[in-house]
């Protein structure tokens, strides 16, 4: 049987977008340890590319001892989360996310990066000239206890075409495609539950290493995700999460949806998608 067990975070973490000169709010400390001196955060400018769009990054820097999460933190973490709140002739963002660290802390799994990551941002713009970003990250920092930060941004990123390699070597730390690992389609089996669905999905992934986790996402924030179970035989992975909406109730979810990613110690993978089982 799934347990679910759903644990809150300590705020509620808005989609935000951390770049450019760097301002933290007055926030929580720790056995006298204020923030700024668990996390600091600085903006690599990056380079604009030949289809127009800018590659920036977030570069997060931990104190020792001190980690922060994923996108997808697990059951014990707190998102990261980004968002451009204001911005002169760009229209969009994608996050690149080099693959994360599985912890396990008193049975409880989180997900994400002990000492530091840099974070890729492609930014959507409409101009040839420099672009003017301004945004803010929330974040959860931990080591004995969480704490919620919050950064402020602003800054001019500008029309320069030379890359800087520590965004390069960000970019080529990252989980393989399906076809990059050699894997077929994944199937699905969508069973009803009481306050949602459950999902079974079965693949064929060459072994990551150890620690093997598998993560279920969906688009929509708003919908829980249990961590999964998972089991493997030789090549195949069979794992299964619980999945329940906001109004805890059935609801037919699209498999083209979800997104699947195998994290391990040697290589991550991500399926997008998969199919009725």
């Amino acid at each position: 049987m799934m347990i679910r067990t759903r644990i809150a975070a300590l705020a509620a973490l808005i989609p935000a977008l951390c770049l450019g000169a760097v301002h933290a709010r007055t926030g929580p400390y720790f056995n006298g340890v204020t923030t700024d001196k668990v996390v600091q955060v600085h903006l690599l400018e990056g380079w604009r590319m030949g289809n127009g769009r800018h590659m920036a990054a977030i570069q997060i820097t931990l104190a020792p001892g001190w980690k922060t999460y994923w996108r997808t933190p697990g059951q014990g973490g707190i998102p990261t989360r980004l968002r451009l709140d204001r911005g002169t002739g760009v229209h969009g963002m994608r996050m690149h996310w080099p693959p994360p660290q599985v912890f396990i802390t008193d049975g409880i799994r989180s997900i994400g990066y002990e000492g530091g990551v840099i974070l890729p941002v492609e930014l959507a713009t409409a101009t040839d000239g420099a672009v003017a970003i301004e945004g803010r990250v929330d974040m959860g920092v931990c080591r004995d206890v969480c704490l919620p930060v919050t950064v402020d941004i602003k800054g001019i990123l500008p029309s320069a075409r030379r890359r800087d390699p520590q965004i390069v070597a960000a970019l080529a730390d990252r989980a393989l495609t399906a076809a990059e690992a050699g894997v077929g389609a994944a199937t699905c089996v969508i069973t009803p539950i009481p306050d949602g669905v459950q999902v079974q999905a079965r693949m064929q992934v060459p072994p990551v290493g150890a620690n093997e986790t598998v993560v279920f996402e969906l688009p929509d924030p708003g919908i829980w995700i249990s961590d999964a179970i998972s089991q493997r035989q030789g090549n195949q992975v069979t794992a299964t999460a619980d999945i329940v909406p906001a109004d805890a109730g059935p609801f037919a979810l699209n498999r083209g949806d979800l997104r699947i990613t195998v994290l391990g110690q040697r290589m991550a993978v991500e399926l997008n998608g998969c199919t009725a089982g």
